[in-house]
């Protein structure tokens, strides 16, 4: 996970303070992210990455930490590159 990434996650996540890093293993739904900021920061990611992820990556488990949907968004961007 990169810092652009972080960077991007960061103000979805009303309960992680503003000093504070992001773990990679931290859950994001106890810091703030619900299923309406959920939506907002697949936007934003689509937007800054330019690309989408597919269905079967919509799940709790790809938006369970800030790793978890940072491989699935790597791993879609590697394979719309290799397209």
């Amino acid at each position: 996970m990169d810092s652009s990434f972080a960077a991007l996650i960061r103000p979805h996540l009303r309960f992680l303070p503003d000093d504070a890093d992001l773990a990679p293993d931290a859950p994001l739904r106890s810091l703030g992210l619900d299923s309406m900021q959920a939506i907002e920061l697949l936007f934003d990611i689509e937007d800054k990455y330019g690309v989408v992820l597919p269905d079967d990556k919509l799940s709790s488990e790809t938006f369970e930490t800030a790793q978890s949907l940072w491989q699935a968004v790597d791993a879609t961007r590697q394979q719309t590159e290799a397209a």
